[in-house]
């Protein structure tokens, strides 16, 4: 779900031991997410404002060989999409990507929503002494390429990753990965035509689940990370987006007594058969206070550079403005906002982020303000977005409910936008 945030190094730990699979083990989760908004001068609640989507996805993993010396694991997963029939009806939008439309049973009003099922994961692994290798379809959590996560589909890669943790305290990462089925366009552009996507409003997967190219010849990754002072995780990262672009990615966080410090800086120098000489870069700082079990405040900044947003994640709508293209693709930025993707990293971009997360009588409190003041020479683009949510787990069901208000201004009065949204999240867990 989209308030749940899994740090880079301990999702790369997690794939590098998860392996110890007692025979078959199956899981997944049921999901039904809600959202209404007044923009562009709807009104809460009506079928016009709203959009639902309802998912399910279904994972196996088995150990196939298990002992001293080696293990052996494989995994599979699918994904359904299905409104029920709920577009023009009780909503007029849905939420993911990988729903396809055609005409409502041949009237000009309203599109037919189609079903949408894929397999989102098939993958094999083995593990020698300290080093796994994992091949095959799987999800990645990668600072510049990664499984977005936050809407009710999810992307994911044919790739092949390689890990090691011999060095002690260091996690060595060397990664292809040759297929995606996220909407990125930093190459080519996937998907459907429009004219047979459905109004999906946060969408994350290419229609029906369709896995493409990675860029235009795929993508290799390596990496270190290390944390032998255990408050301090250092972590570098090196990209080749082959025939597209290179990039870095180096962070560092500190968790002292619950005093937190980060600090993160990532460079891309786009090819030239993109876009001659063009780079961009971007840091960002971060400062707050953790109290186990109660409560955690943070305060942060970035500044993008002038040349180009990169958008930050490759793997999906990457916001670049190269040719003209333009998406919404969430960052790994301390700064990045809760709903509005896209905007923090927009060039010659500086944003401004608090978080406040706690717990009361069992419920999950959050709030986050992000201000982005967007500078660039063609007009300005900024956003003031506050989010307030809360969230109760009985027993397998998780309930999210969150209220979001956002300001966007581009210099443009017909398009300047003041709003309101309202979510509501469903997650049964099995």
């Amino acid at each position: 779900m989209k308030f749940t945030k899994m740090s880079l190094v301990a999702a790369l730990l997690i794939g590098s031991s998860a392996f110890a699979i007692d025979n078959v083990k199956v899981s997944g989760d049921a999901n039904v997410y809600y959202q209404t908004s007044d923009a562009n001068n709807k009104t809460l609640l009506e079928a016009d404002s709203a959009a639902a989507d309802i998912g399910v996805n279904l994972n196996v993993t088995a150990d196939l060989v298990k002992n001293d010396s080696v293990s052996v694991s494989t995994g599979a997963g699918i994904t359904a999409l299905t409104t029920l029939g709920l577009e023009n009806n009780l909503v007029n939008a849905v939420w993911g990507g990988a729903h396809t439309a055609t005409a409502n049973n041949g009237s000009s009003v309203g599109l037919k929503v189609k079903d949408a099922m894929w397999v989102n994961e098939a993958w094999l692994a083995v593990t020698v002494a300290k080093t796994t290798a994992k091949v095959g379809r799987m999800a990645l959590d990668t600072p510049l390429a990664f499984t977005e996560t936050w809407s009710i589909e999810k992307n994911t890669f044919d790739a092949a990753v390689l890990i090691n943790q011999d060095i002690p305290d260091t996690t060595l990462v060397g990664a292809f990965v040759g297929n995606g089925n996220g909407t990125e366009n930093f190459g080519i552009v996937h998907g459907a035509p429009a004219s047979s996507n459905a109004a999906g409003i946060a969408p994350l997967v290419d229609a029906n689940g369709k896995f493409n190219t990675y860029g235009t010849d795929g993508a290799y990754a390596i990496a270190a990370i290390n944390n032998s002072w255990k408050p301090l995780t250092v972590q570098a990262w090196y990209y080749d987006v082959t025939r597209v672009a290179t990039a870095s990615w180096l962070q560092a966080d500190l968790n002292l007594d619950g005093i937190l410090v980060g600090a993160q800086y990532s460079g891309i120098a786009v090819d030239n058969n993109v876009a001659a000489g063009v780079s961009s870069d971007v840091y960002a700082l971060m400062a707050g206070y953790t109290m186990k079990d109660t409560f955690t405040a943070k305060v942060s900044y970035s500044q993008v550079g002038k040349d180009f947003s990169a958008g930050f994640n490759t793997a999906t709508a990457n916001g670049t403005t190269v040719g003209g293209i333009a998406g919404t693709a969430q960052s790994k930025l301390y700064t990045e906002a809760w709903w509005n993707y896209g905007k923090v990293t927009q060039a010659d971009s500086s944003a401004f982020n608090v978080t406040v997360e706690g717990t009361v009588a069992t419920v999950d409190l959050g709030a986050y303000y992000t201000q982005v003041d967007q500078t660039q020479t063609a007009g300005n683009n900024d956003l003031s977005e506050i989010t307030i949510t809360a969230t109760k787990s009985m027993g397998p069901l998780d309930a999210t409910v969150a209220y979001i208000n956002a300001t966007v201004e581009d210099n443009n009065p017909a398009t300047d936008d003041n709003s309101n949204t309202i979510q509501a999240y469903l997650t049964l867990n099995f």
